[in-house]
């Protein structure tokens, strides 16, 4: 259903309407337990409240109808609104870091100057909307907000998920989306010009007619997307990620191949096969390296982009500067490899073997990470005892019983909690 955005005329009594401190604590209290299905719960309806600079920082309001709420400036870091009506809210400069904001209805909300930093929007309904009122005088009149309306113009959306998404035309005109999850968004005939698209992942996505020009798409993903009367005209295309080709050959020999030598080069101690050196090659047309036996693996600058490498063993590879991103690295050996610059984002290394490789005695190799991108990674349970971290991103990096005991960590992160990168 329709729903307001905010006026620049005087707003009419029976709209914007105010709610005390006490009041929207029993409000959200009752709505947890309405989530509970507690006695006495009830879902929140908050629409159409000034809630203006409020303080709702991981509350959990999934659900609640917050129609035409006014959340400016607002700090809703971690809230969890999941499948929350947000129909012409206000959320011009709000804190909404790390929210759930999954399958919201957000048609029509103002979210300039927004920090998404690492929000799931993913499945969420952005596309334009407004409301109309009835007015005494004017009969029926359309709502704005106090501002302009809409879109994502201006908000800052680092690393966040829009996977799913549907948006509208105006979408993300002069944004920041570096990082951000874009896989198999809508963005047909969006706007998409001078915005920021450095690492982002556009797989699958429907950029028909999308205007990118001036855009930077810096080491952004573009396979499968629908890229037909897309304009890139002025664009930054350093680097992007394109649909990888069926089979890859080095040296005349197909990928596979080589693998299949190394692999024997590690299980016969270097007396059958050859040891694989492959710098900068696409190793997608794989699709998956579970469990392989690839110790001493030489391949600096490689492509792993999405793959699924599940308890592989890379034990003193040299991956430095290799593109890992949204891998799956559970369980995997990685003692003593050389990461230097990789790009881990979104990686799971949960369960991952990062400490130090023994090569003689009393000689050790360290996994060295130095410099890499780790934002958004998993390593829940990871052993990384005296890894090298020095210079890398751990922004948002999941370290729950993660063993960083004699670590060399990015100063950041040791001028606070090792267990929390947030």
């Amino acid at each position: 259903m329709p729903a307001p955005a905010l006026s620049g005329r005087s707003p009419q009594p029976s709209l914007i309407r105010t709610l005390s401190p006490p009041a929207l604590k029993a409000a959200v209290e009752a709505h947890v337990r309405y989530l509970k299905g507690l006695p006495a719960g009830t879902r929140a309806n908050l629409s159409y409240v000034d809630l203006d600079n409020v303080n709702l920082e991981g509350v959990d309001l999934s659900e609640a109808d917050l129609t035409g709420v006014r959340l400016a400036g607002a700090l809703l870091a971690r809230a969890v609104l999941t499948r929350a009506t947000l129909y012409g809210a206000d959320l011009r400069d709000a804190d909404l870091r790390e929210a759930n904001l999954s399958r919201c209805d957000l048609r029509g909300a103002c979210l300039r100057g927004a920090n998404l930093g690492g929000a799931d929007l993913s499945g969420c309904d952005l596309r334009e909307g407004v409301i109309a009122t009835q007015d005494s005088v004017d009969g029926f009149r359309i709502l704005r907000h106090r501002t302009r309306q809409g879109e994502l113009e201006h908000a800052v959306t680092r690393g966040a998920r829009l996977d799913g998404a549907q948006v509208g035309g105006g979408f993300a005109r002069v944004a920041d989306l570096t990082d951000a999850d874009l896989a198999g968004v809508n963005l047909k005939g969006a706007r998409l010009n001078r915005a920021t698209l450095d690492g982002a992942n556009l797989s699958r996505a429907n950029l028909y007619n999308a205007d990118l020009g001036g855009a930077s798409l810096r080491r952004a993903v573009l396979t499968g997307a629908d890229l037909a009367g897309a304009t890139f005209e002025g664009a930054d295309l350093t680097e992007v990620l394109r649909a990888p080709p069926p089979i890859v050959y080095v040296d005349d020999a197909p990928l596979h191949e080589i693998l299949e030598a190394h692999e024997l080069y590690v299980g016969s101690d270097g007396r059958d096969g050859a040891a694989a050196k492959l710098p900068a090659v696409d190793f997608r047309p794989l699709r998956r390296l579970r469990g392989r036996r690839l110790a001493g693996l030489s391949a600096p600058g490689a492509v792993f982009f999405g793959m699924d490498l599940e308890n592989v063993q890379l034990q003193g590879a040299n991956l430095v500067d290799a593109d890992l991103r949204g891998v799956n690295l559970r369980g995997a050996d990685l003692r003593g490899a050389r990461l230097v610059g990789a790009r881990l984002s979104r990686a799971d290394l949960s369960g991952a073997r990062l400490g130090p490789l023994t090569i003689a005695q009393g000689r050790v190799l360290r996994t060295d990470l130095s410099r890499a991108a780790l934002h958004g990674a998993d390593l829940t349970g990871a052993d990384a005892r005296r890894v090298r971290l020095i210079d890398a991103d751990l922004t948002r990096c999941r370290l729950d019983g993660c063993d960083l005991t004699n670590a060399e960590l990015p100063e950041a992160v040791e001028a606070s909690d090792p267990t929390s990168a947030s």
